[in-house]
């Protein structure tokens, strides 16, 4: 999207400043200016929400439309989206009802908390798996390289059914398309390689059927319900990218916030039993996401007492209303026993994360086996030597540097 001509340079720029401490500009924003326009890295213009009971109202609000292919023209926001990209881009996530309920009915099945269940006995053999590799292995490593990444993209590939050993592909293509940093030309690059092997993988599923999630959306639309091929391959694209970007940035976010509070982190370990309400505080004290995807006003809409026009870009900051202190007590201060029911680190409303049950028993294995399995794990470089990814929408760490003994 390009950015709008004659913007003002009063405007907050979401640049490498925010990409290093999103936080500290939130915490600025809830304060002062709940509800403001900023400056993305794209250069597009944006209302950002902070606040937790606006964030919370705005997400399940109809008048906020996530379908600006069929709302939008170029000339309401100079929208200038590879046709590619965009063509991937109109998934479930990115559209309205009744269509996202209708795409969504097709694939909620495959995350019902029986189906997930059923993952327990796998997930829990490829996290002992790659634990054992990293106990034979060098004392330091990155636990994104050695387990966030291949642990949560086996997990996805498997679920539906495309192969592991294509994993450095579409991981460098979600890498390029989620930052916002990146030129027209590689990320044009990158939507192209994926819309490529996507239309591939459905094509040799389709001659030869699995039991896997592919192969039940392909049988779904070829029986003549309501999934097109465009809707077919968007699906795909987005529990590819979604279903592994947030678990790893979860994993290695989360750990950095144990072990950057070790008081909690040896309350952690002393009880399991808190195991599940240390997950909810990870998934709020530590979003993988800073914010929900994009949303826009279809008419003039009040939020937090700002009048927002008509065809505005409005970002609900999820990550800041989750350490707003009205909803949460000491919420820049991480509790593992705390009660963190209403939490939006899934979201709110009818986009609500349709894998949060896979999310939450994958995070209990990753975070339960990796503390047992290794005791006196601790960083291996200060925490401010840390970098965090390019990205607006993604809260990752480019690496996570750890000494295992």
């Amino acid at each position: 999207m390009d950015a709008h001509e004659g913007t003002p340079s009063s405007l907050v720029h979401l640049d490498g400043t925010f990409f290093q401490d999103p936080q500290g500009l939130f915490a600025r924003l809830r304060a002062s200016a709940p509800v403001t326009q900023v400056l993305t890295a794209e250069g597009l213009r944006v209302w950002l929400v902070t606040r937790y009971e606006d964030v919370r109202a705005a997400l399940a609000d109809p008048r906020l439309a996530k379908d600006w292919v069929t709302h939008m023209t170029p000339d309401d926001f100079d929208i200038n989206v590879d046709p590619v990209q965009a063509y991937l881009d109109q998934h479930m996530l990115n559209l309205d009802p009744p269509d996202h309920t209708r795409l969504r009915r097709l694939v909620v099945k495959a995350f019902t908390p029986r189906r997930v269940a059923a993952l327990r006995p796998r997930i829990s053999a490829v996290t002992d798996e790659l634990l054992g590799a990293m106990a034979e292995g060098p004392a330091e490593t990155d636990l994104i390289e050695a387990f966030a990444f291949p642990l949560t993209v086996t997990v996805i590939c498997e679920l539906i059914g495309i192969p592991i050993d294509d994993r450095e592909s579409f991981r460098a293509w979600s890498a390029t398309l989620l930052s916002s940093q990146g030129t027209r030309e590689t990320s044009r690059a990158a939507a192209v390689a994926m819309y490529d092997y996507f239309t591939q993988k459905v094509a040799e599923r389709r001659r030869v059927p699995s039991d896997d999630l592919l192969s039940a959306l392909i049988m779904a639309r070829d029986s003549g319900d309501s999934l097109t091929e465009h809707e077919l391959l968007s699906m795909i694209f987005l529990l590819l990218v979604a279903g592994h970007e947030t678990m790893v940035n979860l994993i290695a976010g989360g750990m950095l916030a144990l072990l950057t509070h070790p008081a909690e982190l040896d309350r952690l370990r002393k009880d399991a039993s808190l195991l599940p309400s240390a997950l909810e505080e990870l998934l709020r004290f530590a979003n993988p996401l800073n914010h929900a995807t994009e949303r826009f006003t279809l008419e003039p809409v009040t939020i937090g007492g700002t009048l927002i026009p008509a065809k505005e870009w409005v970002m609900l900051a999820t990550s800041a209303a989750n350490r707003d202190g009205t909803r949460f007590a000491d919420a820049d201060q991480l509790d593992v026993g705390r009660d963190v029911s209403g939490h939006l680190g899934f979201g709110h409303g009818i986009h609500y994360c349709l894998g949060a049950p896979l999310a939450r028993l994958e995070g209990e294995i990753a975070f339960g086996r990796l503390l047992d399995r290794f005791p006196d794990l601790q960083l291996a470089l200060p925490e401010a030597s840390l970098r965090w990814r390019a990205s607006s929408l993604i809260h990752g760490l480019e690496e996570l540097p750890v000494r295992l003994r």
